[in-house]
């Protein structure tokens, strides 16, 4: 069984990625005090993370914003935990933070079916939010542009041609 974790809002979230164009692999990262703890993510994972997150900011009750976060790269040794499957948000209304739940996907194959998934709660300030936001966006729109007809990635050696086109 994985091992299970608990940040709090005072230790920095990030997201990134590893690998060229087309091989990334998109990381959840928590710089802990004990060391950086990353998770595997799916880029449609982090995309949807951050669109939800955006929403869950515009419907929190009016509050004043710092400035969010800066330093957002991901820091060596960059080596997952698990891959994240399930994650769920909510907010905590006494201290004003967005908790962040990310659960351990659960693999087919495992020897172990009934056994409960690790997790990960990320304690999150408003400032850190809109930083991830900002970060994930950006994380994911540097990879290969979509096909506009299909939105799956084109491939750069056949320049804007998708096989949707035929």
């Amino acid at each position: 069984m994985s091992q299970s974790f608990h940040f709090e809002a005072d230790e920095p979230v990030t997201v990134g990625t590893l690998g060229p164009k087309g091989q990334r692999v998109f990381y959840l990262q928590c710089r802990s005090r004990n060391g950086p703890v990353s998770f595997k993510m799916e880029k449609q994972q982090v995309a949807a993370l951050a669109e939800y997150l955006d929403r869950v900011l515009e419907g929190l009750p009016p509050a004043s914003v710092g400035d969010p976060p800066t330093d957002f790269d991901l820091r060596a040794p960059v080596e997952a935990e698990w891959a994240v499957g399930a994650m769920g948000v909510a907010y905590d209304t006494e201290g004003d933070r967005i908790i962040l739940v990310a659960e351990e996907r659960a693999e087919d194959d495992a020897e172990d079916s009934a056994a409960e998934p690790a997790s990960a709660r990320f304690t999150l300030t408003r400032e850190q939010v809109v930083g991830f936001v900002g970060r994930a966006r950006t994380v994911v729109a540097a990879g290969r542009p979509p096909c506009p007809f299909c939105a799956r990635p084109l491939e750069e050696a056949h320049g804007d041609w998708c096989p949707c086109h035929n």
